[in-house]
């Protein structure tokens, strides 16, 4: 299974951008996809999540009503929409997936086999 992010980059505080994870090799609508970041000097820690039904997402407080988290099944794609953009989302961004994962612990790193391997976001005040 291989998991690959797209769509980082710089953005001005305020701003949007949107990140996508693309999965081939075995992955199905059927996981649970996760969005995980990283800053420097910090732990990784949750973002978003989607299982299998299209509405059954899950958010970080600090990200609630400025993020939203969907899926493409057609393209095998989960995208992570980023609104009024803080400084402090500045992080490398990871995507996550797992075939099944209970919601109590969907937010747990250590839940997730699959990783891509990030993509960096910065956000200038």
């Amino acid at each position: 299974v291989q998991l690959v992010e797209f769509g980082g980059g710089t953005a001005q505080a305020g701003g949007s951008l949107r990140l996508s994870c693309s999965s081939s090799g075995g992955t199905s609508s059927r996981f649970v996809v996760g969005w995980f970041r990283q800053a420097p000097g910090k732990e990784r820690e949750f973002v978003a999540a989607i299982r299998r039904s299209l509405t059954d997402t899950y958010y970080a407080d600090s990200v609630k009503g400025r993020f939203t988290i969907s899926r493409d099944i057609s393209k095998n794609t989960v995208s992570l929409q980023m609104n009024s953009l803080k400084p402090e989302d500045t992080a490398v961004y990871y995507c996550a997936a797992r075939d099944y994962i209970i919601v109590s612990a969907i937010t747990s790193a250590s839940q997730y086999h699959y990783w891509g391997q990030g993509t960096l976001v910065t956000v200038s005040s």
